[in-house]
């Protein structure tokens, strides 16, 4: 097995490309038995094994730089670079994670999990290399999906302007493509990559410049000759115009084409577009079939077969589409928009029945929220659809394009709070934050699937800007239907001697600590908060009254969140002189890959950890008849 040669990209160099085919067969069979093992990326990462393998033959990396657009694609990347014995551990606690991460390995440049980024990482970390004289070279991968993003678009301007030396290697893998994919756009390429003809092309252009203006008309129809051939044949005049020299379309797959077109390419300077044309999924028949589904798997039910394990619970992402659909039906004037994850938000259900009133931005979040903007202003009611981690990146226009409008647009957060093994850029842990400071924003989460419905509902009937957030999990049922009243909790439990506030996720384990107090002889109150924002002011204010010991809990970070404003309140109050107000939720840092459960244990927001930790604090606060606790 060549694999077992492969300790690191040097390596590479001293295989032959059918030795380098064989060895990209090898990488795509571990891939698949660890994906199959564990789940993560396996379409994305499948289609772009012969491009890694190219990369790390033709540079010399770490010293060149690879930087890779959301990062779910370098799996083939990790194995070459060195953590081929530790790729078991994949998406594991303190295992490799399923991005990038410099602090894994010095061929990671950035923790990349959003999109679009790539090319501005680039430009920056090229133009500090021009001025530190600098000559190593640095690539950006990127996806066709990255394109759709306006930070991607602004960087193209800005490389193009710059002149900077960037090799922008677009990874092309929609299942067709431009018939130019072939011997001759091949045999094109080889042509207008050689050293010698690019020598000739930059003397011909300083040639030009001296001569006088009619025959610089004349000897410029030689320059235009290869871009009205490339404009015949090959789709690179978008780029051409913004300043880059355009190769392809490519074969992503034929290592004999790429190595040596990649080796021209990254002896040129300046902005410069390798077009490929890969196949997400390659060499795994259930993948290549639909790679949508194969995105991001669970572990197979069948390696062979390619049946991905299906989770038994129904998704809090199907309760509300579901919900949507239903509510559609009564109300024409419903429209619903995601930013390239129709699957994973659950509207794919409201798509295939409301297809006219579906509307997929790609990966565009802002312009997502300034589309449902327009939408709002026109009568209609826009729900925006998008993971928490994803609607960061809207930051700007919900406040100006919304909040500020007053514009009655409904934020349905998916992967609210942890979300796994996907990791720090994932989680969806700063939402809370984020949204309770925007003025005239109503925020929401509901704690179980009957109040992510009835909360739906009632944000579609507020016409103002409203957040909904729900977590990853399955869907379940934990108390009685109540209505929902702006602004207004819902009590679970009455206690005498401490108050436990539970927000949306937390709700649940809350219910289950408050059961083994209890057994303790620790009587509880439990709230169901509902509401970020508006606060239930007048409950707080009996809470004050009834209790000195206060507990917040919430799946999210704690600086700035729902413990943050129920604080925020007692001191506008003056009322922190006769309460303990106590924040549980989750520090201030990045938190790791791992199974929601693992992280909740890692945080102590499980039941045990809750149970422990509320203990303690009885012990030091005697709160009510309880003085002591053993």
């Amino acid at each position: 097995m060549f694999l077992e040669r492969i300790a690191s990209p040097q390596n590479l160099k001293e295989l032959s490309i059918k030795e380098l085919n064989t060895l990209a067969k090898e990488i795509r069979e571990l891939i698949i038995d660890v994906v199959n093992e564990k789940g993560g990326h396996l379409a994305s990462s499948l289609g772009v094994v012969e491009l890694c393998i190219a990369l790390h033959y033709c540079l010399n990396t770490p010293s060149d730089s690879i930087i890779f657009d959301v990062g779910h694609q370098t799996y083939a990347h990790k194995i070459i670079t060195g953590r081929k014995s530790d790729f078991r551990e994949l998406r594991e606690y303190k295992g490799l994670s399923g991005f990038p991460n410099p602090a894994e390995s010095e061929y990671d440049l950035f923790i990349s999990g959003h999109a679009s980024t790539a090319l501005s990482w680039a430009v920056g970390l090229a133009e500090a290399k021009r001025l530190k004289k600098d000559k190593t070279k640095t690539i950006a991968v990127i996806g066709d999906g990255a394109l759709t993003g306006g930070m991607c678009f602004e960087a193209l301007n800005m490389c193009g302007h710059k002149k900077s030396d960037v090799l922008l290697v677009l990874n092309h893998n929609e299942m067709s493509i431009s018939p130019s994919v072939g011997a001759l756009s091949n045999y094109l390429n080889k042509i207008i990559s050689l050293p010698i003809y690019n020598r000739i092309r930059e003397e011909l252009e300083r040639f030009l410049k001296h001569l006088p203006d009619f025959a610089k008309r004349v000897a410029g129809k030689a320059v235009k000759f290869e871009e009205a051939l490339k404009g015949l044949i090959i789709p690179g005049i978008f780029f051409e115009e913004l300043g880059f020299r355009y190769f392809g379309p490519l074969d992503g797959h034929n290592l004999e084409n790429l190595i040596p077109l990649l080796n021209n390419l990254i002896s040129l300077h300046g902005p410069r577009v390798l077009h490929i044309v890969t196949k997400k999924g390659k060499g795994y028949p259930g993948a290549e079939k639909d790679p949508e589904k194969f995105h991001s798997a669970f572990a197979f039910s069948s390696k062979e077969s390619g049946v991905v394990k299906i989770e038994e619970e129904i998704s809090f992402s199907t309760i509300f589409s579901q919900k949507l659909v239903s509510l559609s039906k009564k109300d024409k004037k419903i429209v619903a928009i995601t930013a390239a994850m129709p699957e994973g938000t659950g509207l794919n259900l409201f798509r295939d029945v409301y297809p006219e009133r579906f509307f997929d931005v790609g990966i565009a979040e802002a312009n997502a929220v300034g589309i449902a903007a327009g939408f709002a202003k026109a009568g209609l009611k826009p729900v925006v659809a998008i993971y928490s981690t994803f609607l960061q990146r809207s930051f700007d226009q919900i406040i100006h394009d919304v909040a500020l409008q007053n514009s009655g647009v409904v934020f349905c957060l998916d992967r609210g709070g942890f979300v796994g093994k996907d990791g720090p850029t994932h989680h969806g842990v700063f939402d809370i934050a984020y949204l309770r400071i925007i003025p005239n924003m109503v925020c929401m989460a509901p704690k179980d699937k009957e109040e992510l419905e009835d909360m739906l509902e009632f944000a579609l009937k507020l016409n103002r800007p409203v957040s909904l957030r729900y977590s990853k999990e399955g869907s379940f049922s934990l108390a009685k239907r109540e209505k929902i009243i702006l602004g207004k909790s819902q009590i679970l439990a009455q206690g005498k001697d401490l108050c436990i506030i539970a927000l949306g996720s937390m709700v649940r384990e809350a219910k289950k600590t408050v059961a083994l107090l209890k057994a303790k002889g620790i009587s509880v109150s439990l709230v169901n908060a509902r509401f970020i924002k508006p606060l239930d002011e007048d409950l707080l204010r009996s809470l004050a009254s009834d209790f000195n010991l206060i507990v917040t809990l919430e799946e999210g970070i704690l600086n700035g969140g729902f413990g943050s404003g129920i604080l925020e309140f007692y001191e506008k109050e003056n009322l922190l002189n006769k309460i303990k107000v106590v924040r549980m939720g989750i520090k201030d840092e990045f938190s790791p890959p791992a199974k929601r459960g693992k992280l909740l244990k890692l945080y102590s927001l499980d039941a045990e950890g809750l149970y422990h930790n509320i203990i303690r604090l009885v012990n030091k606060f005697s709160c009510g008849s309880v003085s002591k606790v053993v």
